[in-house]
Order: C-alpha cells, then sequence, then structure tokens
C-alpha cells in the first residue's frame, strides 16, 4: 500500500535572486505544508524579506530584481507568463511590519479589497466586513464605530484592522512581515494569539527578528543568513539541538 504524499502548499526550488549584479538569495529550496506557521529569522539583511516578498511577487517593484528557480503554488509556478499577479495577491495576503490602514473609516479598509473586485451587493460587504473582522479578534472593540476613522485606532488595533483587510478577500495564505516590531508587548500578545487561530484556516509565513516570538508562534523555522538557507526545519527541534553551529550562534545570541 502507498503511503499517500503530504500535499505542498508553497514549494520553492533553486531560487536565487539577484538585485541588478548583486546576489541576494542563494539556491533557496523550502517546501511549506498548509495550515502551518513558517518563521524566518536571520540577522538584518540576510534575505528573509526577499524571500517571503517572492511568494507573492512584492520583488517584480524593485528595480534590477531578477529571479532563477521556481516558486510553486498548490504545484503552480506562479512566476509563469499565464499568472495573473492581480489574482496570486488575492490567493497570498500580506501584512506589513507598520499598521497601513488607509485613511477611510474602519468598514470601508475591511471591504476595500472587494470594491476593487467589483463587489457591490451592500450585504455580501456587511457580512465579509464582520467576519473578517471576528477573525482578527476586533470585532468587539470596534463593531459600534465602524464609521469612525481606522486612523483613530490604537497601532494594535491597527494592525489586527489590517489584518482583517486581508481576509476579506479570502486568501489561503497569509505573509507576515514583523507584523509586531513596531507594538507594544500587550498588543504583540494578541497578534501571536491572533496567529495562533488562524492557523487553522491559512498557511502563514512570518519574518521575525524575536527569536522568542518565533518559537511562540511556528511549527517550523527557516533560519537565513548572508542570502543562505542555512538550517530549515521544526521549530522546537532547532531551538532545542540545532544541526549548524551558525544556528547555534544565532539563536543564542552571540551575534545577529
Amino acid at each position: 500500500m502507498e503511503l499517500e504524499s503530504k500535499h505542498i502548499k508553497i514549494k520553492t526550488k533553486d531560487i536565487n535572486v539577484y538585485y541588478d549584479t548583486v546576489k541576494v538569495l542563494n539556491n533557496i529550496n523550502m517546501e511549506i505544508e498548509p495550515n502551518t506557521v513558517t518563521a524566518l529569522i536571520g540577522p538584518s539583511g540576510c534575505g528573509k524579506s526577499t524571500f517571503l516578498r517572492l511568494i507573492n511577487r512584492m520583488n517584480d517593484y524593485i528595480e534590477g530584481f531578477r529571479k532563477e528557480g521556481d516558486v510553486l503554488l498548490d504545484d503552480k509556478d506562479i512566476y509563469s507568463k499565464n499568472t495573473q499577479v492581480e489574482l496570486l495577491r488575492k490567493e497570498v495576503g500580506m501584512v506589513f511590519q507598520k499598521p497601513n490602514p488607509f485613511p477611510k473609516s474602519i468598514f470601508e479598509n475591511v471591504v476595500y479589497g472587494l470594491r476593487i473586485q467589483g463587489v457591490k451587493d451592500k450585504q455580501k460587504l456587511n457580512e465579509a466586513a464582520e467576519q473578517a473582522l471576528v477573525q482578527a479578534a476586533i470585532w468587539d472593540e470596534v463593531k459600534d464605530n465602524l464609521k469612525k476613522s481606522a486612523l483613530a485606532l490604537s497601532g494594535g488595533q491597527q494592525q489586527r484592522l489590517c489584518i482583517a483587510r486581508t481576509l476579506a478577500v479570502e486568501p489561503s495564505v497569509i505573509l507576515m512581515d514583523e507584523p509586531a516590531s513596531a507594538l507594544d508587548p500587550i498588543s504583540t500578545a494578541k497578534i501571536e494569539e491572533l496567529i495562533h487561530e488562524l492557523k487553522k484556516d491559512y498557511t502563514i509565513m512570518i519574518v521575525t527578528h524575536n527569536m522568542h516570538q518565533a518559537g511562540r508562534v511556528s511549527d517550523k523555522t527557516g533560519f537565513f543568513y548572508m542570502g543562505d538557507l542555512v538550517e530549515f526545519g521544526d521549530t522546537k527541534e532547532m531551538f532545542m539541538s540545532p544541526r549548524k553551529q551558525e544556528t547555534e550562534n544565532y539563536i543564542s545570541g552571540r551575534f545577529g
């Protein structure tokens, strides 16, 4: 009897990335299973965010960017000529380091992506907004003030609102680039709790400088150093007994 092969949500094969002549990622191979949280750790400038932005083609905007190798989402090459980038970014949502709500009402922030897609039905928009705000664990805090400006919210609330905005268009993957680095400890704890909940429905990749955060929220961790993926594996195993000396040095705080 053949063992059923496990489904891989995201796969990168022999990825090299250059900005003009500078090589920033070197032969990266990674497989990410659905409904997992993968943390990308490593010192500044080691390629973590560049790797993250490959998955929704945000690097396309950077002058001089070019890549070799394949990025597959559900076995489809996202860099093929047939890929519609708008649809890809609906499938792969992104949450940035600093909360970036639009200068609109809380409600309009959440339904922004749906309006762009041409959704006009008021009931659909209302239902989608409520569902996304509930999922982002902020509904109870904002439900009576949906017409108020999103800019009036605290930093932590703004970041959860941005997560709700990402969820409203129903992605299957959420990329987070240091989503809690600008937040206080209480807001950070809420975001971490939220990541844990969202994993049930989404595949999540998070770039973080915070070792403890990586240890708390992720199933798998990739340690990047100078453009190389030095080590990738089970988070608990990596933190307890890293296979590579560089990983141990970084995790134990000897550099970085």
